[in-house]
């Protein structure tokens, strides 16, 4: 009976969970700075009940659709070939940019926790790291889907451990007084942000096949699994804006050494590692499987196109990609936001339904222009 139930329910959502929790979470306090707690609660609430929404009709639409096959054979199912062909090449650039910034960070986050132990220097550290998780992502979901449980405790844990040796220094007025260089531009900042942080839709046919004999169960595991994610979120905002207040950071993290010191961004840097490495594996695994599945290449060059192409562009110098990765990131969540929608249409979704959601998906792509462009 309990291992039925850490089949059917524990292991998908710690493995969708942990496949969301990557490193946009780490900007959500300074981002919260810079609009404000109320503004960010809204876009909390709102955009968290968005992402169930369009994740569950997702899932339906997984549900109704043969199975191995990844977003672009979706596309390609419902909307046709050519839709197919013009999806695949923006999906794997995308990925393959995501799997890239967490290449970039975790490989820092690491460098940052063992060099003052062990020296060498960083680009040993962030083989290492790419080493490490370029072997789970070759192994497959199943292996990892058991560490994804493991992370998400030790997430919690270390979150547990910043709040108890932070709490002499948690001040509400840190929290619920908004920034004094607050602008209405930025009141629309947190959409992307928020939205990337929480998206999870490409490892929904891999958690549905996890079901196989308990499949009614997959709409349960997709909220529960974008909610784990958006608590803990909302908890960490809370915890570094009243720790930290003004003098928080863009990355979060580094903020909490002038407070409390290089022991406590130990394990700060620790938790970035963790979350940065479960993301790094998932993306990996979901970019090898659209090779597999939607390009037709078979697992090791699958695995090898997936794992080493981050890896090449990072060791020809391309290592600055965050504002990069946050307009692709924002642009193609839109894009792909509006796809499921049509796909949604097409199995019978009600028009009254589908509408208003695209136009939320366009208003954001053309918003995600405006500001990469500005």
């Amino acid at each position: 009976m309990a291992e039925n139930f850490f089949k059917h329910y524990i292991y998908p959502i710690a493995t969708l969970s942990g496949n969301i929790i990557g490193v946009g979470f780490l900007a959500l306090p300074y981002i919260a700075l810079q609009v404000g707690i109320w503004p960010m609660l809204f876009y909390f609430i709102a955009l968290t009940s968005l992402v169930i929404f369009v994740h569950v009709i997702f899932g339906r639409i997984c549900l109704k659709t043969p199975d191995f096959k990844r977003w672009p054979g979706f596309v390609g199912f419902y909307l046709g070939r050519w839709t197919k062909m013009l999806v695949l090449p923006l999906m794997i650039s995308g990925s393959v940019g995501i799997l890239l910034v967490y290449l970039i960070i975790g490989g820092q986050f690491l460098s940052e926790l063992l060099l003052p132990i062990f020296g060498g220097v960083q680009i040993n550290y962030v083989l290492l790291y790419f080493a490490a998780a370029s072997i789970f992502v070759y192994f497959g979901v199943t292996l990892i889907s058991k560490i994804d449980v493991l992370a998400l405790l030790v997430l919690c844990a270390i979150l547990l451990i910043i709040f108890f040796k932070g709490s002499p220094y948690i001040h509400l007025d840190n929290i619920f007084t908004s920034s004094s260089n607050f602008q209405f531009s930025r009141f629309f900042l947190p959409y992307g942000a928020i939205l990337f942080s929480l998206w999870g839709t490409g490892l929904i046919p891999e958690v549905e096949e996890m079901l196989r004999g308990n499949k009614k169960s997959l709409s349960k595991v997709i909220i529960a699994s974008i909610l784990i994610p958006a608590l803990i979120y909302f908890v960490f905002i809370f915890l570094i804006l009243g720790i930290t207040g003004p003098a928080t950071t863009s990355s979060a993290l580094l903020g909490l050494k002038n407070v409390l010191g290089d022991g406590i961004v130990s394990v700060a840097l620790f938790m970035g590692v963790i979350t940065t490495f479960i993301a790094f594996i998932a993306q990996g695994l979901l970019l090898k499987k659209v090779f597999m599945y939607d390009v037709g290449v078979k697992e090791f060059p699958a695995w090898i196109f997936a794992c080493f192409t981050p890896l090449i562009l990072f060791l020809l110098g391309l290592n600055s990609f965050i504002n990069l990765i946050s307009f692709v990131g924002g642009f193609l969540l839109g894009i792909e936001g509006i796809l499921i929608m049509l796909i949604y249409k097409k199995i019978g979704g009600k028009p009254i339904v589908v509408y208003p959601l695209m136009l939320v998906f366009i208003l954001g792509i053309v918003y995600s222009l405006v500001y990469f462009i500005s």
